[in-house]
C-alpha cells in the first residue's frame, strides 16, 4: 500500500488505529523523536479547471514530527494542531520505512478501515441525496 493512501485512512479514521498501531511499535523498538510536533504553515495548491493551471489557493496550519526507528527516519504531518496524530504518523511511516515485521499484519486492518470509511461517505452521501430538492416536480 501507498503512502499517500495509508496516510489518508490513518487520518480519515476514527476508531484510534493510528494510535494502536504506534503504541504497538513504541513498546516493541526504541523510538527516538528527532523533532517534536511543531506547527507550521504550508501553501495548498489547486489546479483550476478551465485553463487546468496550478495556482496557490492559502495556507494551512498543519503538525509536523520526526521520529528515527532502526536509522529510519519518519514523518507525519497532518493539517491542524494534532501532536499526538503527527507523531502516531511519524512512528507509522517509520516502521514502514525499516519494513519492520508488524507492518505485513496492518495491510488488512488498513484494507477494512478504508471500506468503514467509503461506507460512511456513501452514507452521508445519500442523506445528502434525501435532501436534495427536484425543481421538475415544483413546476405545477
Amino acid at each position: 500500500m501507498k503512502r499517500r493512501r495509508r496516510t489518508e485512512i490513518l487520518i480519515q479514521e476514527k476508531s484510534c488505529l493510528a494510535q494502536n498501531f504506534a503504541e504497538a511499535i513504541i513498546q516493541s523498538y526504541p523510538c527516538q523523536e528527532v523533532v517534536a510536533p511543531q506547527y507550521g504553515l504550508t501553501m495548498i495548491k489547486m489546479r483550476e479547471s478551465a485553463k487546468n493551471s496550478l495556482f496557490y489557493l492559502g495556507e494551512v496550519l498543519v503538525t509536523e514530527a520526526k521520529v528515527e526507528i532502526n536509522q529510519c527516519i519518519g514523518i507525519g504531518a497532518v493539517a491542524g494542531m494534532k501532536d499526538e496524530l503527527a507523531k502516531y504518523l511519524a512512528i507509522i511511516d517509520a516502521a514502514y520505512k525499516a519494513q519492520l515485521p508488524e507492518t505485513k499484519e496492518w495491510h488488512q486492518e488498513l484494507v477494512n478501515a478504508e471500506q468503514r470509511i467509503l461506507q460512511e461517505k456513501a452514507q452521508v452521501q445519500a442523506e445528502l441525496f434525501e435532501t436534495k430538492v427536484d425543481f421538475e416536480t415544483m413546476d405545477v
